[in-house]
């Protein structure tokens, strides 16, 4: 099992968020997608905080484990959980969307600072580490593959066509995460494409089926290292239980903050909600 110091990851959690909303802030007019960034904060923190085998030292190592960001779009709290894990000096997330930067608004790929491909377009993660978890496995690595999605990008054909996939080859390196936060960028994903049961699906297609509170980080570190324990050639999916732009009271579970800007009051409400003071 991983051993993970809940304490730690609960200072790493907080210290995310309030740097989600500093760096989103800081790319003015451009905006961010806040809300969706929000939603996976404590999953991020548990991943990059000690459940992952990885050497920050050295990004290309391996065997290591690998995480993809499928829901490119979060971007912004993807960086923060890089920079916090020292991929890359926390000041460079000032750099978040400016022109010619290497932290754009959706991610590209830089091994160097740990991002290790570009997406944007829903529905490519599960595909990419389907590939990778089988290559490593011919090459004998016993690691893990997590893929992090959004319950919105699970109306693409392309996830069940890789659910079909990943358990027909047995791929028990595969963790897809499913950061089910209710809302994509037009409305509810009830009202736009009901998904019914979702674990259910996974489980449909031959997928080791966990559901949990995605912002309670001790559940999601048990689940995460029993999982990573767990070799029964089924692929894993945990159903994350979120709220899209959790601990920040006007973006909570609102459409319009899948993507927008920070006035400077609102930016300033949005700190003073994380307990920081904002100078004027």
């Amino acid at each position: 099992m991983a051993i993970v110091n809940l304490d730690k990851i609960n200072s790493l959690a907080e210290k995310m968020r309030i740097e989600t909303i500093k760096t989103g802030y800081s790319a003015g007019r451009k905006g961010a997608h806040f809300g969706g960034a929000l939603s996976c904060i404590e999953l991020l923190a548990c991943l990059y905080g000690g459940i992952m085998n990885i050497d920050v030292s050295n990004p290309a190592k391996e065997p290591r484990d690998v995480f993809l960001l499928s829901k490119g779009h979060a971007a912004v709290s993807f960086y923060v959980a890089l920079a916090c894990a020292g991929y890359f000096p926390m000041e460079d997330l000032l750099e978040f969307e400016a022109d010619g930067s290497e932290l754009p608004g959706h991610p590209v790929m830089n091994e160097a600072r740990g991002i290790e491909i570009s997406t944007g377009s829903l529905g490519m993660g599960i595909g990419t580490g389907i590939g990778m978890a089988l290559g490593y496995r011919r090459k004998g690595y016993d690691n893990h593959i997590f893929v992090l999605m959004g319950d919105g990008e699970c109306d693409e054909g392309s996830i069940w066509e890789g659910a079909m996939a990943a358990s027909s080859f047995g791929l028990d390196s595969l963790i897809v995460i499913v950061d089910k936060n209710s809302i994509q960028s037009d409305g509810t994903t009830k009202e736009i494409m009901d998904l019914l049961d979702l674990g259910e699906k996974f489980y449909s297609f031959g997928f080791d089926v966990r559901e949990i509170d995605g912002h309670d980080t001790e559940k999601i570190c048990h689940t995460f290292s029993e999982l990573l324990e767990l070799r029964n050639g089924k692929p894993k999916v945990v159903i994350a239980n979120t709220i899209k732009g959790k601990g920040i009271s006007f973006m909570e579970n609102k459409p319009e903050w899948h993507h927008s800007a920070l006035s400077e009051k609102q930016y300033k409400e949005a700190m003073q909600e994380l307990g920081q003071e904002v100078s004027e």
